[in-house]
């Protein structure tokens, strides 16, 4: 019997490696692996993730529009600081954004997305158990790509496209010291719960539930900043 073929993997495209590298590159910022205030160069970031150098510059520049790097003409790139101030300016634009999104999805949202949206809350809700931060912020990253797919709205996808990191990148700076990792990972379980179930109503008041939580954590950071 002749042995069956097997078909060759298909080489990653351009777009896939630069994803990667951003995908890999955000959650060393936003975990402080990379910390603020620190310079990084392509050539050393290709080593440590294995990737090109025209990926890591792809994944860079976006990381730049996003303000987690500065890219600086002749003296290389360096990892944002973090600023307090403008972290509140930045909650004043995200709970409009974000409840517009939460309520765009639970109306929105195609099945399939409906039952992914079950399975992230689920997961948010052991994340709440155990109290993994990681695994919180990995959920996070996910749920924060679906609901702007689900909300179809590419202006408010936008807006969270220049939020969310620095958003995440606050929080785990500082959630030993001010914030309640599972109470967090419950209200996200709930505004999930919601748009799986179509309710738009619940959805948006579930949204304005985390983001009081998140505006009287980041406040909170204030003593510990200054």
């Amino acid at each position: 019997m002749a042995a069956k073929s097997k078909k060759a993997a298909l080489p990653e495209t351009d777009s896939s490696l630069s994803e990667r590298a951003y995908t890999a590159l955000e959650e060393l910022i936003v975990t402080l692996k990379l910390a603020p205030g620190q310079a990084v160069s392509e050539a050393t970031l290709a080593d440590q993730l294995g990737l090109g150098r025209t990926p890591i510059r792809e994944a860079l520049q976006r990381l730049a529009r996003e303000r987690l790097v500065k890219i600086l003409p002749r003296r290389g790139v360096i990892v944002a600081e973090i600023d307090i101030k403008a972290q509140l300016r930045l909650l004043e634009l995200r709970r409009e954004v974000e409840r517009l999104i939460a309520r765009n999805a639970a109306r929105r949202a195609s099945e399939a997305e409906r039952k992914q949206f079950a399975t992230l809350a689920r997961t948010f809700e052991a994340s709440a158990k155990t109290g993994d931060a990681l695994g919180f912020m990995r959920c996070d990253r996910g749920f924060n790509e679906l609901c702007v797919a689900a909300a179809r709205n590419e202006f408010a996808a936008g807006s969270m496209s220049l939020m969310s990191s620095l958003s995440r990148r606050f929080w785990f700076l500082h959630y030993r010291q001010a914030a309640d990792l599972p109470l967090t990972a419950t209200l996200h379980a709930a505004i999930a719960h919601a748009i799986a179930r179509g309710d738009e109503e619940a959805a948006g008041a579930a949204s304005d539930r985390l983001l009081d939580t998140i505006e009287q954590f980041t406040r909170a950071t204030v003593s510990t900043d200054f």
